[in-house]
């Protein structure tokens, strides 16, 4: 099962610990979802999912200021005897020492952070919904074209790396070179990055491996993006039929997500940035609505509907 580390999470959202007591190197997340734990405040403990971060808000710390001490040391005791992975405080609100006694009884990190509760609770589910997410490795080159993620795949040593290096000099931008790390953060979407080892290094034989970033600047690197095409290259087979149209969409799935896949043939002299750059454009404008290929075929139509007609009339 993925997990995510307490201290990175810490560290990404900028979260104050209000208990450095506490060790926090073997605490993990596995859960994107957060709970604010209003009813557990009240004494209802079915259905509580411990596993979850727990925020607490101005609303639950408002009740929590109405309990007398008695109630909070019930209700603080029962709720840390659940193997909570952190509690955390919004709108910078500070609990109280009966709460922060039973959290060190438990050892339980209290946290705070100065965000509003909804603001809070949606990046931290956003970042831990992409860290949680189903991951596999590929084998392939992902670069940003025109804000369109590209996935280049193909056999060892077809030139993914060479058409990146020239999409990167036409202005474009790298995430990763070899291995794509392919996160699947919805039924529609999939997020590639690169493993920290080779992050911004891509590998040209007969030269070795090239830094990025330092060649070519920070501009022309990325950490993540989405994956809206694949771009699968192959060497040229003169007995296969290549679609010369594109009226029908061809697909590859990731994770059981689909994704458009377009084969291109490799020929000595055929420009694959420039190849790359026009799929990328293409795929924009089929987005928005339009059809380069249909539009071609809706002309050749009503050409032939014209000429019938003017043999009718002859």
């Amino acid at each position: 099962m993925a997990s995510v580390k307490l201290v990175d999470f810490i560290e990404k959202m900028k979260l104050e610990n209000l208990t450095p007591e506490i060790e926090l190197k073997g605490i993990k997340m596995t859960q994107s979802d957060i709970n604010r734990p209003a009813l557990q405040m009240t004494g209802y403990f079915e259905h509580f999912d411990s596993t979850r971060v727990q925020v607490i808000g101005f609303v639950e710390y408002t009740y929590m200021e109405g309990m007398s001490d008695e109630e909070k040391k019930i209700r603080y005791d029962k709720f840390m005897s659940y193997e909570v992975p952190c509690v955390i405080f919004s709108r910078d609100l500070k609990p109280d020492e009966i709460f922060m006694e039973v959290a060190r009884k438990y050892n339980r990190p209290v946290l705070s952070t100065k965000m509003t509760t909804s603001a809070f609770t949606a990046e931290a589910i956003r970042w831990l919904n992409v860290k949680l997410a189903p991951c596999i490795s590929v084998h392939g080159v992902l670069v940003d074209v025109y804000g369109e993620g590209v996935l280049i795949t193909g056999e060892s040593g077809i030139g993914k790396s060479e058409a990146a290096l020239e999409l990167i000099k036409r202005g474009h931008r790298l995430v990763t070179d070899d291995v794509v790390e392919l996160r699947k953060v919805s039924d529609e979407t999939l997020v590639g990055s690169a493993p920290d080892i080779t992050k911004h290094f891509i590998e040209l034989r007969g030269i070795g491996i090239v830094d990025v970033k330092a060649l070519f600047g920070a501009s022309s690197v990325k950490d993540t993006q989405q994956v809206d095409l694949v771009i699968r290259l192959e060497e040229w087979d003169k007995d296969r039929e290549y679609d010369r149209l594109g009226l029908e969409q061809e697909y590859t799935e990731y994770l059981g997500n689909k994704v458009v896949c377009h084969t291109l043939p490799i020929r000595p002299g055929r420009n694959l940035a420039v190849i790359c750059e026009s799929a990328a454009v293409n795929h924009r404008q089929k987005k928005m609505g339009y059809n380069a290929a249909q539009e071609l075929y809706a002309r050749v139509q009503n050409s032939l509907a014209k000429r019938r007609e003017e043999d009718d009339d002859e």
